[in-house]
């Protein structure tokens, strides 16, 4: 049975789940913000900026009125960054239906609170409101390619995951379901910070040992935080937690990595953001990240370090050096 669908976000990723839903027949509506962008998708009939050469299919349409994608479906799926994940939810709140339901792929907290995004949705419609959020380890252009691709969905309405599963699934593109939809956020969030830091080891010059470490430790921190914030530690041993963190930390697909390296390499925060093009979610994650450890005392060290690296202008060979002159201790001291 196929569903009608709207997508909010004609970035690369929001573009990559509009063909997704798309190819799988549903009805799908892809809203952007930008009229010259999406006059340019419309005439294309692909996302030349983002994923070309992929043409959409006959199911997917394209609209710059966000009136008429509020209005197309019940059935939202955010995909923006998550700094303007909240502007975006009360534009389109005047004009859904009382049975709206919200889903969302973006990757990050409110930046003004540092809340996870399914208590924005919370706060501004309802508790009762169905709200789930898609999140894995999946680089846009091979889901919009349709290279098998494993994520998960989290809510904790089952019936709306089931739904959203429904209209996402397919052989090329599995859809696991769980309801613990803290750690899943927290996984897709604070992974981006963490190849930020890999991101900067490869960038000075440093191995593969190295970066299996940062991973390895990486995930402890998040994990930390997560428990500290209600979520399960073994959502976070699946695809939203430790292998999101595995693609993003070792793949130059990763914006994240990218602009880690380049930190690496010495150049500055600027021309690294200049040199990737897109949004890179990391670095607004890794101020949100240290803040939320400060205030829940979970000790995240290579999540300071970055965050220092960002926001204090540490070196980043500095920043090396001050997690390795850490003081020895257990491997199970989380």
């Amino acid at each position: 049975m196929t569903s009608k669908i709207s997508v909010l976000g004609a970035g690369s990723w929001g573009t990559a789940l509009a063909i997704q839903a798309a190819r799988n027949g549903n009805q799908t509506l892809l809203w952007g913000h930008q009229p010259e962008h999406i006059a340019n998708l419309a005439e294309d009939r692909q996302n030349k900026r983002y994923l070309a050469d992929l043409t959409f299919p006959d199911t997917l349409e394209v609209t710059d009125d966000i009136i008429q994608a509020a209005q197309f479906s019940d059935i939202l799926l955010i995909s923006v960054p998550s700094h303007v994940f909240l502007e975006t939810l009360l534009k389109i709140k005047p004009f859904v239906g009382k049975k709206v339901k919200i889903a969302w792929a973006s990757k990050g907290f409110n930046p003004e609170t540092g809340e996870l995004l399914h208590q924005i949705v919370a706060n501004l419609f309802s508790a009762e409101t169905p709200a789930a959020v898609l999140s894995g380890p999946s680089f846009a252009r091979e889901v919009a390619v349709g290279l098998p691709t494993a994520v998960t969905i989290a809510s904790t309405q089952q019936t709306f995951a089931n739904q959203l599963a429904q209209i996402m699934h397919s052989p090329r593109f599995r859809i696991y379901t769980t309801p613990d939809i803290i750690s899943v956020q927290v996984g897709g969030a604070v992974k981006n910070v963490l190849a930020i830091a890999a991101g900067i080891a490869d960038g000075l010059g440093f191995g593969a040992n190295t970066r299996a470490a940062l991973v390895t430790r990486g995930i402890a921190e998040i994990i930390r935080l997560n428990t500290a914030l209600g979520g399960q530690q073994e959502t976070l041993m699946g695809l939203a937690g430790l292998g999101d963190l595995i693609l993003t930390c070792t793949d130059n697909q990763s914006r994240n990595r990218r602009f880690g390296m380049a930190l690496g390499q010495g150049k500055d925060r600027e021309q690294a953001i200049q040199e990737i093009g897109q949004e890179v979610e990391g670095i607004s994650a890794a101020k949100e990240t240290y803040m939320l450890a400060k205030k829940y005392g979970v000790d995240m060290p290579i999540t300071e370090q970055t965050y220092r690296v960002l926001y204090e202008g540490l070196a980043p060979l500095s920043a090396v050096q001050n997690l390795l002159q850490r003081d020895q201790k257990s491997e199970t001291q989380y």
